[in-house]
């Protein structure tokens, strides 16, 4: 009965049920207590009751269901401490209590379940105490999740014990001491998060050699010394060391401060040159920082015309279980679109401030040919642009779900004024469709895209080529600004020249794609233009490329080209010439004439953008 509308609390009656061998109550909205009849059900082997409003204690029962093999109870309101004969769910492989307002300490014999080998996530609770030794128990685990607690104390030697493990996520507490050596024994760790504690000495070397370790948080704690070079120190997306003043050195990428030489003591039985060495360093110092200011100034004159924002804020770090929390569980409610890679919801997410953002997340479908490329590109895109009239992204999730596999999404703005398709083409459903975009509006969305092209083409340090413009990828802020979204087929060019060839085929929409592009394998200015004239035609015709009144060699270029012969009224779009030429009465006159000369403007604009789609013809021949 999982992810419906179903309210109220579950009636102790359901004990009655002893034949079930899956109850699956999650995403609705239950609230109350879990009655205790809940513990006779002892078929179970799956109970699930995640994104709920259930309080209260979690029943001490459930240690009564031997043959349980996974529990789901987060993103609910449980309090109390966690009970400790869940230790007698002997064949328990997943247990999931995070995000609860669970209290006091961590039972030990919940760390004594071996059998737990999918994951023990206790995340986003109040526990406090100290991690027992007992967690060396689970030896055949391949999650820990115990970020947002009050827990406290070092980390124990056993967790080396833990020769599977691949995430361990022990970030916002307030454990100490150093990182143990015995975590060089978990090989196999794909992310490892120790942010804001309260952690120190040194950064092990051995993190660098850990070959699938891609996400490691180390910031925020008091961690001093040299950042080793090695594995993923050497990827600045991977890494995080924000918060450790005392930390020096490591790959250029981290931009942290060279560490001050620690050699072999001075033989003070040489004074002279003792005094000459610190002369000649000194000098070489002066001379070293007058080199770096000038750079630094030149660096800045180069870069001050392009500037339109800081460069300096940081993107908030999202793990996967807030993701789904925030679109409750990427419910197809909270669905707002599919592409060829991925998904996009509706999200609401919460900050350190308890202030509700409501969000946009793109998730990947990695499992399609082509997704991980897309998410790679849109990522470089993004690290080198800033626009008004670009969206604005507001971080990447790059971790694994909660079954073990990668999950890849973006973190946007939400924009509730949709898309540009979805106003030229609105559907019967869509309470967009009750407005129409009026002359002005069109004329400024036509200004704002041209502006994003502008800046991607000439103002980056590399030109970046959108290869996939089209009304779809155009969002509509609060004030009706457009904003260029999708940058998954983007590409970097270098400076010396105007295009590259793609290795991956035809990149673009049918119908915006340029025919030298699409026959070429081409992708250049040329394109991105190409796809701008297509736009500007069906942002003031209403018309797609690919409406199905365009066929027997009709094309929206030949269909505007045609209309010439009849001044283009003909061919301009139903609402504007209801809405934007005619004058209600003879005292509009002259406001009538005003708007007639900007409508012929645009009638203009439109017979240019089918000469810059001609052009692509012509080079296409050539």
């Amino acid at each position: 009965m999982y992810h419906n509308s179903i309210e109220g609390s579950i009636p102790p009656e359901i004990g009655n049920l002893v034949g079930v061998t899956v109850l699956d109550l999650g995403s609705n909205f239950l609230s109350g207590r879990i009655p205790a009849s809940i513990g006779l059900l002892r078929n179970l082997v799956i109970l699930e009751f995640p994104f709920n409003n259930f309080s209260g204690e979690i029943p001490s029962t459930i240690g009564n269901l031997s043959q349980l093999n996974e529990l789901y109870l987060d993103f609910n309101s449980f309090s109390g401490s966690i009970p400790a004969n869940l230790s007698n769910c002997k064949s328990l492989d997943f247990l999931n209590l995070a995000y609860n307002k669970l209290t006091g300490t961590i039972p030990k014999e919940v760390f004594g379940i071996s059998s737990l080998t999918q994951g023990l996530l206790l995340q986003e609770n109040q526990l406090t105490g100290t991690i027992p030794p007992e967690i060396g128990s689970l030896i055949n685990t391949g999650a820990i999740g115990l970020s947002g607690n009050k827990l406290s104390g070092e980390i124990p030697n056993s967790v080396g014990k833990c020769l599977v493990l691949q995430i361990l996520l022990l970030g916002r507490n307030f454990f100490e001491g150093t990182i143990p050596a015995s975590l060089s024994e978990l090989r196999g760790l794909h992310e490892l998060d120790l942010s804001q504690n309260n952690f120190s000495g040194k950064i092990p070397a051995f993190l660098g050699e850990f070959s699938d370790l891609h996400d490691l948080n180390l910031s925020f704690n008091n961690f001093e010394g040299e950042v080793p070079r090695k594995g993923v120190f050497k990827n600045k997306s991977e890494i995080s060391v924000l918060g450790n003043d005392k930390l020096c050195g490591g790959d250029p990428v981290l931009h942290l401060p060279i560490c001050a030489f620690s050699g072999p003591k001075k033989n003070h039985k040489s004074p002279k040159l003792a005094v000459t060495i610190s002369v000649c360093s000194g000098f070489l110092c002066l001379f070293f920082l007058f080199v770096t200011f000038r750079l630094w100034i030149r660096q800045r004159s180069r870069r001050k015309p392009i500037e339109n924002y800081t460069i300096n804020e940081q993107h908030i770090r999202i793990s996967y279980a807030e993701l789904v929390k925030a679109t409750n569980g990427f419910s197809e409610e909270n669905l707002i679109g599919s592409g060829n890679y991925g998904s996009v919801y509706r999200g609401a997410l919460d900050d350190h401030e308890n202030v509700t953002k409501v969000i946009a997340v793109k998730v990947f479908n990695l499992r399609q040919l082509g997704a991980l490329k897309s998410f790679v590109a849109e990522c470089d895109a993004f690290r080198n642009i800033r626009h008004r009239n670009l969206i604005k992204i507001l971080t990447t999730c790059s971790s694994v779900d909660f079954k073990g596999n990668d999950f890849k999404a973006m973190v946007f703005e939400f924009k509730p004024n949709g898309s540009l398709e979805s106003w030229l083409h609105p559907e019967g459903n869509d309470p967009i469709g009750l407005k129409t975009l009026k002359l002005k509006q069109r004329i400024n969305i036509a200004i704002d895209v041209a502006s994003a092209l502008e800046y991607l083409h000439n103002h980056g340090q590399a030109p970046i080529i959108h290869c996939d413009l089209k009304p779809s990828n155009i969002l509509l802020d609060d004030d009706m600004t457009a904003l260029v979204s999708d940058f998954g087929l983007a590409r970097f060019i270098n400076n010396s020249t105007t295009s590259s060839t793609s290795s991956f085929g035809i990149k673009g929409t049918i119908g915006y794609i340029a025919p030298e592009c699409g026959m070429t394998n081409k992708v250049s200015t040329h394109g991105d233009v190409y796809s701008y004239g297509i736009l500007l035609m069906e942002l003031f015709t209403g018309k797609r490329p690919t409406d199905g009144a365009f066929k027997d060699g009709l094309t929206l270029r030949t269909f505007v080209k045609d209309g010439f012969s009849e001044g283009l009224i003909s061919t301009m779009d139903e609402c504007l010439l209801a809405n934007g030429v005619q004058a209600s009465d003879h005292s509009q006159t002259i406001n009538h004439a005003k708007k007639l000369n900007v409508f012929l403007w645009c009638l203009n604009l439109v017979s240019y953008a089918q000469v810059i789609c001609q052009q692509s013809e012509w080079r296409l021949k050539r």
